[in-house]
């Protein structure tokens, strides 16, 4: 790796409810156990105001934000919870009701709808890539133009996610590569072995994850492979 040119952005994703799908379909919302780089992305185009549809603006393409090598350390594993949330339902006016429509055709009811999250957990994320691209989404996170969140809109971060500015000991972007930069985050109550998600090539792993985004408007994803592992986490 190139430390002039490439680097690694930092970033906290820490909350009371966090959610992060990979396979939800219709009523059922499901989330990973720490955040998918679909979502991660999609935080970063709030912070830029980026819209959907990956118009040209002064914002990098969708493609660029999903070449950046992703990784996950996991300083606090979440609980794994679930509400059921309900649609449709009531009346409302000049309405004679409303409810969630069948797919034959004929008006339906109230639907309960299963929402999955993650609660207390606490992840450090790490973007490897080109280190302009770094400095401006890590401006972008320090001045979001939309609102952050973890996952769903109503999920929000009790910390900032991005890194506070000008620190030495724990700086945002680091030149140095993904695993180095994550490990090398000091953090005084995460210590000991400690579970890291680290994006690497198909042809090295058998882990999948379906969460590269190609598209957030029509909503397409690719293929990308992990790698776990069980690293130890030690500061003086």
């Amino acid at each position: 790796m190139n430390s002039v040119s490439t680097a690694t952005l930092l970033l906290r994703l820490a909350g009371p409810m966090q959610s992060w799908g990979l396979d939800s379909r219709f009523d059922q919302r499901d989330t990973g156990i720490e955040p998918s780089k679909s979502g991660v992305l999609g935080l970063v185009c709030a912070a830029l105001g980026k819209p959907r549809d990956d118009q040209t603006g002064p914002w990098p393409s969708l493609a660029q934000l999903a070449s950046l090598r992703m990784g996950v350390r996991v300083l606090r594993e979440g609980t794994l919870r679930v509400d059921f949330q309900t649609a449709g339902g009531g009346k409302f006016p000049g309405r004679k009701s409303y409810g969630v429509w069948k797919a034959s055709g004929s008006p339906g009811g109230t639907v309960v709808s299963p929402r999955h999250y993650l609660a207390d957990a606490d992840f450090l994320v790490g973007l490897e890539g080109p280190l302009p691209l770094l400095r401006q989404i890590e401006e972008a996170l320090n001045n979001p133009v939309w609102q952050l969140s973890l996952g769903r809109k109503s999920y929000v971060p009790t910390r900032p996610v991005a890194l506070p500015p000008n620190q030495q000991e724990n700086p945002a972007v680091r030149a140095a590569g993904l695993e180095e930069a994550l490990r090398s985050f000091v953090d005084p109550q995460s210590r000991g072995r400690q579970r890291f998600v680290l994006e690497a090539s198909l042809e090295s792993t058998v882990e999948r994850r379906q969460d590269v985004p190609l598209s957030f408007r029509d909503r397409a994803f690719a293929v990308r492979g992990v790698e776990t592992r069980r690293l130890e986490v030690a500061h003086e």
